[in-house]
């Protein structure tokens, strides 16, 4: 999941118009089609409240839109009205599916806008224009599985409709296999597909898949998250009291937060994620369970117990099973949690407060290295490319990446039984 922070190499999009030739050398005919998996609230989408009544001091009909750089942010529904209204509801009942404990505010509705194409995810600019240079066409061999990056990929029919969007996708280029692309916590829910899927699914759908610094086994910056909030317009932290706490409670209901935080069964006491500056007491992600009752948080520990590590990576049953050219920038101070005051959620944070490791300028190097997991799928081809000094939001935009992707999808794809 992925997140620049305000002050920290913020992405700035650049045309990749500087490709090798050789890059540009695709064929006119018979490209291998493209379906991208967009990074963490990079997709838009348009929420529409009718007779909402969980804030009374918002509007209580209308509508606004919510992803990264929303050139067009809403007067009518400022930050914490966003964030309350996009809080969801959940019901702790054990008798119900997971899934099935979360839900919208009463009066709110969400969806994604304009669903396959590009257009609905338009941080990608950069990339679109690279591949168009190879000859292909927006929404017809390049589209865009966009998703509320709220929810896991078992919510809202993500699967069916990534599915389906990847099967009519290939019957309408001549039946080619698709080659998936993934950014931060797109790749994510890429590989929730391709593990929900059959060999033989893939075997005839699925050219093969590039993960820009997949966010596979979560980063640390989640838990502090979960006391400061953040806010999507630009990947900012709150700079009000009353902001980081509608903030830090929306993120605290959320399941892809959880999903999102470093898993201990991948990280361990590598890292530390939070210290208590009132106790003393440091946690890494092994001890979230004890952070959890320290801070009172009976419901994060129980979210916590079921999405950490959710979207299985690492054991052979889980590999994908399809030809991968993984991505991923190095070399850059990363946040990866803080320093609190105490446990109560809805802190504003002065800079000095934030711990940092190496990293991407988002994610952490030991995120960024998890995918090496896959060197051990047996017949497909595995690789992952350092870009050292790009920074997370700068890489879907890098010349060398995608002179790189490009010459990945004019590869034939392994035949393994």
């Amino acid at each position: 999941m992925k997140i620049v922070l305000r002050g920290l190499l913020v992405a700035v999009l650049a045309v990749a118009s500087a490709l090798p030739a050789a890059a540009q050398a695709a064929p006119a005919t018979g490209r291998t089609p493209v379906v991208l998996f967009p990074a963490y609230h990079l997709t838009r989408l348009r929420v529409t409240v009718h007779d909402q009544t969980v804030a009374p001091d918002c509007p209580r009909s209308g509508g606004f839109e919510y992803w990264f750089q929303n050139d067009h942010p809403s007067a009518a529904f400022p930050q914490t009205c966003q964030d309350r209204l996009l809080t969801l509801r959940y019901d702790p009942n054990p008798a119900r599916p997971m899934p099935a404990r979360f839900a919208e505010q009463r009066g709110v509705t969400v969806r994604v806008v304009d669903y396959g194409r590009t257009r609905s995810a338009p941080f990608y600019e950069p990339l679109y224009r690279a591949l168009e240079s190879a000859g292909y066409v927006r929404d017809a061999d390049l589209r865009v599985a966009g998703y509320d990056a709220r929810l896991t990929p078992d919510m809202a029919g993500f699967l069916p409709r990534a599915k389906r969007l990847v099967e009519d996708t290939y019957r309408d280029n001549g039946n080619r296999p698709v080659h998936l692309v993934g950014h931060s916590n797109g790749p994510l829910y890429a590989q929730y597909l391709l593990t929900h899927t059959s060999r033989a699914w893939r075997a005839r759908y699925i050219h093969g898949f590039t993960p820009i610094a997949g966010n596979f086994p979560g980063q640390g910056l989640l838990y502090s998250m979960l006391f400061t909030g953040l806010n999507i317009q630009d990947f900012g932290y709150p700079t009000t009291k009353a902001n980081a706490v509608t903030s830090a409670r929306m993120y605290l209901t959320l399941p892809s937060t959880y999903m999102s935080a470093s898993d201990p069964a991948v990280f361990g006491d590598r890292e530390t994620v939070i210290e208590n500056t009132a106790t003393g007491r440091a946690y890494t992600p092994r001890d979230y369970r004890a952070l959890f009752a320290d801070a009172h948080l009976p419901y994060a520990r129980e979210l916590a117990d079921h999405y950490l590590g959710f979207v299985r990576f690492t054991d052979p049953r889980s590999f994908p099973y399809v030809d991968v050219a993984a991505e991923k920038g190095s070399g850059l101070p990363t946040i990866v949690g803080a320093r609190l005051a105490d446990l109560t959620p809805g802190q504003v944070l002065a800079p000095d407060r934030f711990l940092t490791r190496d990293g991407d300028a988002n994610q952490e190097d030991i995120t960024n290295n998890a995918v090496l997991a896959w060197r051990a799928m047996p017949c497909y081809r595995f690789s992952l490319t350092d870009n050292p000094g790009v920074d997370h939001f700068s890489l879907p935009s890098t010349p060398a990446l995608l002179a790189r992707l490009l010459a990945e999808l004019n590869r034939r794809p392994s035949h393994c039984g």
